[in-house]
């Protein structure tokens, strides 16, 4: 993995860890064992290396979208929850979670960056809540962009909930969402 690389995943993980306002590149060369100029090297501020981060969970969330454009609509949503899965089996939280919580310091090119990678996950939830009801997979008492709304927030708020009721929760959370969607 290069150097930029290894920035990046170490920023994605103070940003879940600490928040954005709670770590320094002082944190990132520690932990890689590099100088703060290697880091600016790169990234020559804070909010370049934030929106870095983004831009790469962007590109995450569009493969996946991608990989799943044939799939069921239920195979789909369970797409969407692998991102959930994985952050809960890292022990991490969202990283929309962690960055909305710090959206009033943000600089306004980092926050326009995740109001727009929130946008598109939820351009890409409600399609497919649509698509479902729409194939009678799943039965609404609202919108498609209110249900899902429900259920981004939700997932979202399942992470920072299960680290203090525990793990199983999330699965609760989860499975709840699909047993109420179905038809």
């Amino acid at each position: 993995m290069s150097t930029r690389s290894e920035i990046i995943r170490i920023g994605d993980e103070l940003i879940r860890d600490k928040g954005y306002n709670a770590f320094s590149f002082y944190d990132i060369a520690k932990a890689l064992g590099i100088k703060n100029a290697s880091i600016h090297y790169h990234f020559p501020t804070k909010v370049a290396l934030g929106i870095a981060v983004l831009d790469e969970q962007m590109a995450a969330l569009e493969a996946l979208i991608e990989k799943g454009v044939q799939k069921e609509p239920l195979d789909k949503l369970k797409d969407f929850f692998s991102i959930y899965i994985k952050i809960e089996a890292e022990g991490k939280i969202c990283i929309v979670g962690s960055l909305a919580s710090d959206l009033h310091t943000l600089d306004v090119l980092l926050a326009a960056k995740l109001k727009e990678f929130a946008n598109r996950t939820l351009e890409w939830v409600t399609d497919i809540v649509k698509e479902g009801h729409e194939k009678g997979v799943f039965r609404l008492s609202s919108t498609p962009r209110d249900k899902a709304l429900m259920i981004i927030t939700n997932m979202l708020a399942s992470l920072q909930l299960t680290r203090l009721t525990g793990g199983q929760d999330f699965n609760t959370i989860k499975d709840t969402i699909i047993k109420e969607l179905k038809a």
